[in-house]
């Protein structure tokens, strides 16, 4: 669990604004059998599958529009950059993605269409393939700080996290740093039976950075290789909000210096450009160092999470293509690439 972690850097609030995320009783179902790992080939077939949507919207209209194309021009690639830029790249990741290409265009370089999807699929690529950045893992524990809005799956998406790194054999401590809700609490203690994974809560309304403070404390006292910290959603526009994870970092900090090490950001990939917003908002107030993208089964705004890794330079850590363990999957730039593109 720990290996994509291990490569190198490259460098209180109100109602409205902490909806819940999942329900009591959806927490309550059973833990999915975790799979052997999938290979290359199978990864590229599920993928193909998760993003039926995105592919259709990106590689569905590409070739119904280059079958149509008889000479490469300007023309034609004005076209392309309007169907990918409806495609949820964005005006500036697109911009981008075609200043190289209208070059090779310009000196007769690309022959054919043929050769124009294959370096479309290289140039996303480019885009997506940001290293991650490196962690102390001479530190115990190491520590994950969790965040985004309401309703991305943070929760959910922590107890995924928590069983791959079981499943890598490393011990896990959940803080159930969502104080706000007594629902999330609720859920969470659930989780962590069900994995057999320590807790460490507090009574609902109380200070999220006490709980981060006591967790790392109780991680260290047991010899914790892992401590994932689950926080309320907020709303990115939400100063005092984002005020409050950077005091949930300081009382981290004041627990074990250098925590956290992590801090991952939660993304519903339905929300299109709006996670490229908030990614921006969050990773201005906080920092973040990696980004997990939720919801990509069934959504056609798959294209976002090019955006968020070429223009934010945030790295892609897992991406989620369903309701079990097993559909939080590492993120693979090259198998994406070639899934929305069908190739």
């Amino acid at each position: 669990m720990l290996d994509w972690f291990r490569r190198k850097k490259e460098k209180p609030a109100e109602a409205a604004d902490r909806a819940p995320e999942t329900s009591a009783a959806q927490a309550n179902q059973e833990p999915a059998k975790i799979q052997e790992p999938t290979s290359p080939t199978s990864l590229l077939a599920r993928l193909r599958d998760k993003l039926s949507a995105t592919r259709e919207r990106l590689a569905g209209r590409l070739e119904s529009f280059l079958s149509q194309v008889r000479t490469l021009d300007d023309e034609v690639l004005d076209e392309l950059e309007e169907l990918l830029i409806t495609a949820d790249l964005g005006v500036r990741t697109t911009d981008d993605l075609l200043v190289k290409i209208r070059g090779q265009v310009a000196k007769k370089e690309l022959a054919d269409t043929t050769a124009l999807k294959a370096v479309l699929k290289t140039r996303l690529v480019e885009m997506l393939d940001r290293p991650a950045p490196g962690l102390p893992l001479e530190v115990k524990p190491v520590v994950f700080l969790v965040v985004g809005i309401n309703g991305v799956g943070k929760t959910t998406t922590i107890a995924k996290l928590a069983r791959r790194f079981q499943e890598s054999g490393r011990s896990v401590l959940l803080a159930a740093g969502d104080t706000f809700r007594a629902a999330a609490v609720e859920q969470l203690t659930i989780w962590a039976e069900r994995l057999g994974a320590d807790l460490v809560a507090q009574p609902t309304g109380a200070d999220p950075s006490a709980v981060v403070f006591d967790a790392l404390t109780a991680a260290r006292a047991r010899g914790a290789d892992v401590v994932l910290i689950d926080t309320a959603g907020r709303l990115h526009t939400k100063i005092n909000l984002m005020d409050e994870l950077k005091k949930m970092k300081r009382a981290a900090a004041k627990a074990l210096p250098g925590a956290p090490h992590h801090t991952i950001l939660i993304l519903d990939g339905n929300t299109g450009q709006n996670a490229l917003k908030q990614a921006q908002t969050f990773h201005e107030a906080v920092g973040v160092d990696s980004a997990i993208v939720t919801k990509l089964d069934g959504t056609a705004k798959g294209g976002v999470i090019v955006s968020i890794a070429h223009e934010l330079r945030i790295p892609i850590a897992f991406v989620g293509l369903g309701e079990s363990f097993e559909d939080l999957q590492p993120f693979d730039p090259l198998a994406f690439a070639e899934a929305v593109l069908n190739l």
